[in-house]
């Protein structure tokens, strides 16, 4: 047994060795002494934020960038406020780390044999775990020293093997017991695939691939989960054929790429897009996720797309199981198909629209104007809301430079998102994130964590006064008409800017063109805190490629 290590450190040193360099935390009297004696010493930066779930959030959205983001919260009342971030990273395959610091084995005894109680406890050592089963790919106790070492390697390995959260227990009384020190490092598990179906549906493909006259690719999320982007571009590249992202890989590869021609996102998509995908005669989708989101209005031809995801081919009635996609890449890459000679379509040319500096700000309007201050170092989020809409049409330069929830979709995860964004990102980089108003009032106070840490996100609330993508979805009809909102739409309105006042940053309030320019001067330029914009539109605005669901 080695004596300078205990289970606390143990975890600290796996985590560090994973690359973790910061932990989002919220002070728990169960958890407090692991962050204080083993944590802190570390070298890694505990992050302390102002609640579980924006914490979560947080570490969600340092995870996309980092390759694994760390939340440590407090038993019960601290862990189940998180449970709706772990669940949002469980959707959309981030790996997640969860600590909850939990009460010692003599506590847990007492309770469950006496009914003398702990703080936070409601039915004894199962409550939590329970909880956390059915959204984490691994979740385990740590109540026994000799034990900590297996359990803590097994369930980093299912983190990082499966890109998905993961949940640890760790008990208050067994953080300073010693246990063995860490072997070797972790790496993912192997990535396997059946050898006659990955043949089989590489054959399928590249027989598609061969008679086609005018193939597109579909680029989707596990194309950045899984790190194939260098596959993915080589691919395209070998094939000379245009491809698409879908709402959640946007800017999976550079959108500046001379092959790249927009989201495919039903008809919310561009019309350069739908054309090319409706006279396609054959389309690879890499990865992609079939969601709501990303078939809005639209249904996918089946018979004519082949679907590479959760380990799987599907085209038509043909199925093959257990394909890895890297694998599958890596078979159609070796065939060496002939590249095609197919004159890509032409994007339309963006410009500066001419809108005068008094002119009453639109939905649409905003992101016409805003393009012009997106570039190779912006990145860019926007949360589950009309914004969506908006900052799919966007060209994002920067690849990797676009982060949405838009599988789980839950309002209000990109402002504190922008939290663990900040951290992870280059120092050459900015945030600039698009929140509807009433998934802001859900997490405003991401704006405290960010001004002490001296972050610079430039976080735009659009400002409406109502819940329009869920009246949007109920009944669009009411944006082109004289009908009042549903009651339960309409917000209490806030005055965002004045937050600015609360939290020590900077804000402004604009609803003409002119006072916008103003305001994205002043926060280009505010580089010492969270800047954030509140941006008035008539509440009957909605951006144009949203306007097809009332008709």
């Amino acid at each position: 047994m080695n004596e300078g290590c205990t289970v606390g450190k143990y975890l600290v040193d796996r985590l560090r060795q994973l690359g973790l360099d910061h932990l989002f935390a919220i002070a728990g009297d169960y958890s407090i002494e692991w962050l204080n004696r083993y944590v802190a010493p570390s070298g890694m930066k505990i992050v302390e934020e102002v609640n579980e779930v924006n914490a979560g959030y947080a570490a969600d959205g340092y995870a996309r960038l980092k390759g694994i983001g760390a939340l440590c919260v407090t038993y019960s009342a601290g862990a189940l406020c998180a449970v709706n971030a772990v669940a949002g990273a469980y959707v959309e395959k981030v790996p997640l780390v969860l600590i909850n610091g939990t009460p010692s084995i003599k506590k847990t005894l007492t309770f469950e044999q006496t009914g003398f109680s702990a703080h936070h406890f409601i039915s004894g050592r199962e409550t939590d775990l329970q909880s956390f089963e059915h959204l984490t790919a691994a979740a385990i106790r740590i109540d026994n020293p000799d034990l900590a070492p297996t359990l803590i390697d097994y369930a980093l390995t299912r983190c990082i093997s499966e890109r998905r959260p993961i949940y640890i227990e760790l008990l208050q009384d067994m953080v300073d017991l010693e246990c063995e020190p860490p072997r070797g490092v972790l790496k993912p598990a192997r990535i396997l695939s059946d050898e006659t179906s990955l043949e089989q549906s590489v054959a399928q493909i590249c027989a598609k691939l061969e008679s086609a006259e005018n193939p597109l690719i579909w680029l989707g999320v596990e194309i950045d989960r899984l790190g194939l982007q260098d596959k993915a571009m080589s691919l395209i590249q070998q094939l000379n054929v245009p491809f698409a992202t879908e709402l959640l890989s946007k800017a999976v590869l550079s959108e500046d790429d001379a092959q790249f021609v927009g989201v495919l996102d039903g008809q919310a998509s561009s019309t350069v897009v739908t054309d090319l995908a409706g006279t396609s005669d054959f389309i690879l989708a890499l990865g992609v996720w079939l969601t709501d989101i990303n078939s809005l209005g639209w249904e996918p031809d089946y018979n004519k797309t082949a679907f590479a995801s959760f380990d799987a081919v599907k085209l038509g009635t043909y199925f093959g199981g257990q394909v890895a996609l890297e694998h599958l890449i890596d078979g159609i890459l070796a065939q060496k198909i002939a590249p095609k000679e197919r004159k890509m379509p032409e994007k339309p040319a963006r410009s500066v629209p001419n809108m005068g500096e008094a002119d009453v700000i639109t939905y649409q309007g905003f992101y016409d104007y805003i393009q012009q201050h997106i570039d190779r170092n912006t990145i860019v989020g926007a949360d589950a809301s009309m914004n969506y809409f908006g900052s799919l049409l966007l060209d994002v330069p920067s690849s990797g430079g676009f982060i949405v929830q838009s599988s789980y979709s839950s309002i209000g995860y990109s402002a504190p998102a922008a939290t663990g964004i900040c951290l992870a990102k280059s120092p050459e980089q900015r945030a600039i994130v698009f929140s509807g108003d009433g998934g802001f009032q859900m997490t405003a106070q991401c704006l405290s964590t960010q001004t002490r840490l001296g972050l610079d996100p430039i976080i735009f609330v659009i400002d409406n006064g109502v819940y329009a993508v869920e009246q949007w979805l109920a009944d669009a009809e009411v944006f082109h008409s004289d009908e009042p909102f549903y009651k339960p739409c309409e917000l209490h309105r806030w005055n965002y800017s004045r937050l600015a006042d609360v939290f020590g940053c900077r804000g402004w309030e604009v609803g003409t063109y002119g006072e916008l320019g103003d305001a994205v001067t002043g926060a280009l330029a505010n580089s010492s805190g969270p800047s954030i914009i509140q941006v008035r539109v008539p509440q009957k605005t909605i951006p144009d490629n949203a306007k097809w669901k009332a008709h």
